[in-house]
């Protein structure tokens, strides 16, 4: 697991704007300070993938230069993902994409509720990179019920998931239910509330980038 958090960095200034009631006020910094989270974390993951090397010509001679190996595909899970989703695709301009409707559903037990889903499209997903990602990891739940309906789609060479925030439960969740995949976030907080919402947190991502439900 990789944390922005672990060393200090211009991302903790993004994270604390994100967490402030009174900036959290301007949805549009809300959305810029999460998209640019997302491309420090896309930055991070380049540097662990694979790359070939080509020779490319410019206007004054040949260079050796280096080209990503696999194609690359984006998962987000709507509607709170689209801010983290553009960040990454800053970085990764050239990726495939793929979106999943996925939302919390009617409580099954009074500490209990459903992952419910219905929206998903992808690409292919063999043998590529899949990046899949939500702003907010809390109990991990809605990431693993939507890596394994896209996997439908075919079997990634590799995963890797991603959020601004999670919770240590959550984290705990996906490690024990999905180990092959690697865990990129901004940081980590300790606890759930009675509504599983992470705790400091910063509240519903969704709703802070694009208005009530």
């Amino acid at each position: 697991m990789y944390l922005l958090s672990q060393q200090p960095s211009i991302a903790d200034h993004y994270l604390s704007e994100l967490r402030d009631i009174h900036v959290q006020k301007d949805r549009m910094r809300f959305r810029r300070n999460i998209e640019r989270i997302g491309e420090l974390l896309a930055y991070e993951i380049s540097k662990t993938l694979s790359y070939r090397h080509q020779t490319v010509e410019s206007p004054l001679g040949m260079s050796d230069s280096r080209k990503l190996l696999k194609p690359v595909v984006l998962g987000t899970i709507l509607r709170a993902g689209l801010p983290l989703h553009q960040g990454f695709l800053n970085v990764f301009d050239q990726a495939d994409n793929a979106f999943i409707g996925a939302y919390r559903g009617h409580n099954l037990l009074d500490d209990e509720f459903e992952v419910e889903m219905d929206y998903i499209t992808s690409p292919d997903l063999t043998g590529k990179t899949l990046i899949l990602m939500d702003p907010m990891l809390a109990t991990g739940r809605s990431m693993e019920k939507a890596y394994h309906a896209l996997l439908r789609f075919g079997m990634p060479a590799q995963t890797h998931i991603a959020a601004v925030l999670g919770s240590e439960e959550g984290v705990k969740y996906l490690r024990e239910r999905i180990p092959q995949c690697h865990l990129w976030l901004g940081t980590v907080d300790k606890g759930l509330n009675e509504q599983y919402y992470i705790v400091p947190g910063l509240g519903d991502a969704g709703d802070l980038s694009f208005g009530e439900k």
